[in-house]
């Protein structure tokens, strides 16, 4: 049975006379709608555009023959070109090329221009002027997609582009577009000729793509060709590049989009705290509907539908903040979600009809779910007892009994749900238990309230007193305030506690990792410079450099479907010391060692004293695990094995990244300075301990900006929570006041009262909060972060920050309290009462 009409416009109606309680529930619901829906659309879209480029890139490919950055040998390509199973191959060289003086890169594809055209043909290049259909052979010739010549505009001086290769500089020159490249992908394509000689990569590819003949089982031709790979080399599919950085990028965008539902519960509890209080006050006007003829059943739809109602209008106002939210995060930010997973990416805001639905209707659930439990208590009113005078008020009592069993029963749910493994690397099992201590921590409401006021003591002014037998005689009042309270209190002390611990461990772990002077390099690991022997010995007889340790770095692929893990030889006891979790540094035994970082033991299942085997230069090779160490660079995962080693088995002799002790009482400016000179301004990178560790500390920040956001709204909701809710209450009890004042209490002491009254509740709010948020940081460091990136981390309590939040926050309710009540008494005593006569 539907809902009269008669009575529809009685409870819309309501919402409109409850105007600042109803705005404040529907713009809590729009935050939390708003930042989830912001965060879906930002990684969606970069992932899209992400996706896009790769699908460009792979042409009609069937299948990927891929390598590490290093690349593989370009023999591997006559052969499969030969095979039965391919009808064509093209063979790619990526490069990303360093532009002298910029932190970004430029990704070049090498490719054969006749190949290409069967596999790849949006690769194939134009040239800009009439007249030169050979322009894509020359030696120096780059064509840019349309995104990278926007890009390098500022930077191309007679359309000539710099690049850096070791630690000598080329120049390049444009000479046309890429016209396949849509969207937001900034790469440049060239000969492949070219760009091996101009790149020193002769003989070396990245990418095969291959193209099956007609009518060829695609999994007897994978069968058929796995076998022909070197070690190293992997065979995919052309969607694989894109799930990869999906996969990586996953954890991160959960974790933000848990955050948010966080805050979109939180504003579930501020809809439940405001309705609760309007049911009560219109108790006598349900009690006279229901005389009317209005039955339980209506009369608990038309409160349902009042939360619907709120939901909706704030789900509406959610998806427009959010696609507001996600404009400006394209334009200031790019599209990688603060954590750097889709640099170089420019994706396009794009209309998704299914996603905004479905945000839509969970701002509709949280409206319903806070409205639930006070719909059922008016459908449950005795028109003839809720006719009475007072029994509004008595309604606000919520006689709440706290129920052991339930709190026992949420606490265990929680410790069992933190044991779960992970699904896919989502913490799932981390997230419920996360809502289960929540729940627990409301349902520890009533008893706190019970209590605090009994540890106060007795001996106390009247108006204490009043309030302690307040609030220990309706312990659901604290309930109703304080539930919207503990949640965002617990959300903020837990992400206050997690970030501050994992702020406090990477400044550790910057502190054991970087104990030179001075540290050298001539770019990234996957980009065009680096630093040869010759070079090398330049640097090591600069004046006032007494050692240098040097290191490389590649990325190696070891299975098809996991992203590369990062590769470092260096000297272990030199330059960069191992944070070792696990294991020691020593490398006794035949067999060569190599110390895993936490990402790469948890995901292959490796101890110290396990074996590993790790492909290099086209062959595979035996190690030991010496080791497991903390790195906080590297999501993917990082392996450090002895440069001597990796010298002896690839013969590869480039270096990345070195780092200087320095002669004591020599300047390491002065030192750095002298460098610049020998190698010209933008060879090298060079950096100060202090300059890494506040760059580092400066991503670190940055990453954790939406982080901070979030959190910043669950507690704004919170406080939304304390003001309408004691607003609410002190005009229902209007009658009360007027009854204190005939007995001799000044409008003074009442105001004190009602504010003690929003201190104790807020007490008792905050401490629960404080306590269900350390055991929720303990979830978030020990399950959520372990279980998402595989990073460990020490316990580090920010106890002054959350001591002034807590003291803020008590002080804010009691002065809303103290407000509320002076509004509340602005009529005389006699016309305070005069409703009960």
């Amino acid at each position: 049975m539907t809902l009269p009409p008669t009575f529809l416009p009685l409870f819309l109606a309501s919402l409109l006379r409850r105007r600042l309680a109803s705005a404040l529930s529907l713009l809590a619901i729009a935050l939390g709608v708003a930042l989830g829906l912001a965060v879906q659309l930002i990684h969606d879209a970069a992932l899209d555009e992400f996706g896009r480029g790769s699908r460009q890139l792979a042409g009609e490919a069937d299948l990927q023959v891929e390598g590490g950055a290093d690349g593989f040998d370009d023999a591997l390509y006559v052969e499969l070109a030969q095979r039965p199973e391919i009808s064509t191959a093209s063979p790619v060289l990526t490069v990303r090329a360093k532009l002298p003086g910029q932190s970004e890169t430029l990704e070049i594809h090498g490719i054969d221009i006749f190949r290409a055209a069967e596999v790849q043909p949006r690769l194939l290049p134009r040239a800009a002027g009439e007249g030169e259909r050979f322009a894509a052979f020359e030696e120096d010739a780059l064509f840019l997609s349309a995104a990278a010549r926007h890009w390098l505009a500022p930077l191309m001086a007679q359309e000539r582009i710099t690049v850096q290769v070791g630690l000598q500089t080329r120049t390049l020159h444009w000479r046309g577009d890429v016209p396949g490249a849509e969207g937001g992908q900034r790469w440049a394509v060239m000969d492949i000729a070219a760009a091996q000689r101009t790149f020193d990569r002769i003989g070396r590819l990245s990418r095969i793509d291959l193209r099956l003949a007609p009518r060829q089982d695609r999994a007897r031709a994978e069968a058929a060709l796995r076998p022909l790979l070197p070690a190293g080399v992997q065979l995919r599919s052309p969607e694989a590049a894109s799930g990869e950085l999906g996969a990586l990028s996953r954890a991160y965008r959960v974790n933000l989009t848990m955050l948010a539902a966080i805050a979109l519960l939180t504003g579930g509890f501020l809809v439940f705290s405001t309705q609760f209080l309007a049911v009560s006050r219109r108790r006598r006007e349900f009690a006279l509907l229901r005389a009317l003829g209005l039955v339980r059943g209506e009369l608990f739809r038309g409160l349902i539908l009042e939360g619907a109602m709120l939901g909706a209008l704030g789900g509406l106002l959610g998806v427009a903040l959010g696609y507001a939210l996600t404009a400006l995060a394209f334009r200031h930010l790019g599209g990688d979600l603060g954590a750097g997973y889709f640099r170089g990416v420019v994706p396009e805001l794009r209309w998704q009809g299914a996603l905004v639905l479905g945000y839509l209707l969970l701002g509709v659930l949280a409206g319903v779910a806070g409205t639930l439990f006070p719909a059922r208590a008016a459908a449950r009113i005795a028109p003839a007892r809720a006719l009475h005078a007072g029994e509004s008020e008595a309604a606000l009592s919520l006689q709440a009994q706290p129920r052991a069993r339930w709190i026992l029963g949420l606490v265990a749910a929680a410790v069992a749900a933190s044991l779960l493994p992970p699904a896919n690397d989502i913490p799932l099992g981390g997230y419920t238990a996360v809502f289960a201590a929540l729940c627990a921590a409301v349902l520890l409401l009533p008893a706190s309230a019970r209590r605090l006021p009994a540890l106060l003591g007795t001996e106390a002014s009247v108006p204490a007193r009043l309030a302690r037998a307040r609030l220990a005689a309706a312990p659901g009042q604290a309930v109703v305030a304080g539930a919207g309270v503990v949640a965002s209190v617990a959300l903020a002390a837990a992400m206050a506690i997690m970030v501050s611990s994992f702020r406090a461990s990477v400044d550790d772990w910057l502190t054991q990792v970087l104990p030179a002077d001075l540290y050298v390099r001539a770019s990234g690991s996957n980009a065009s410079g680096h630093i040869d022997d010759a070079a090398l010995e330049r640097i090591a007889a600069t004046l006032g450099v007494a050692a240098v340790d040097a290191a490389r770095v590649v990325e190696l692929r070891l299975e098809a479907d996991r992203t590369p893990v990062v590769l470092m030889a260096r000297a272990v006891e030199g330059g960069w010391r191992l944070p070792l979790v696990a294991g020691s540094t020593a490398n006794a035994g035949a067999m060569p060692v190599a110390w895993l970082s936490e990402a790469v033991a948890d995901r292959y299942g490796k101890r110290p004293g396990d074996h590993m085997v790790l492909p290099l230069a086209g062959a595979d090779h035996d190690f030991v695990v010496g080791g497991i160490w903390r790195d906080y660079a590297r999501q993917q995962g990082a392996i450090v094995i002895e440069r001597s080693a990796y010298l002896a088995l690839t013969g590869d002799s480039r270096i990345n990244d070195l780092a200087l002790r320095l002669t004591p009482g020599h300047d390491p400016e002065a030192v750095a300075g002298a460098l610049q000179a020998q190698f010209g301004a933008g060879a090298l990178e060079i950096a100060l301990p202090a300059e890494l560790r506040r760059i580092t500390l400066a991503v670190f920040d940055r990453t954790f900006l939406v982080t901070y956001l979030m959190e910043a709204v669950a507690v704004v909701i919170g406080l939304f929570g304390v003001a309408t809710t004691f607003a609410a209450l002190t005009t229902s009890r209007r009658g009360e006041f007027g009854m204190l004042r005939h007995l001799g209490l000044t409008r003074a002491e009442v105001g004190r009262m009602i504010a003690l009254e929003g201190t104790l509740t807020a007490c008792c709010g905050v401490l629960v909060g404080l306590v269900a948020g350390a055991g929720i940081a303990w979830i978030l460091i020990e399950v959520v972060n372990r279980q998402s990136f595989h990073w460990s981390m020490d316990l580090h309590l920010p106890l002054a920050p959350l001591a002034g939040f807590a003291l803020a926050l008590v002080m804010l309710a009691a002065l809303v309290a103290r407000i509320a009540a002076a509004r509340a008494m602005e009529n005389s005593a006699v016309q305070a009462v005069k409703e009960d006569w």
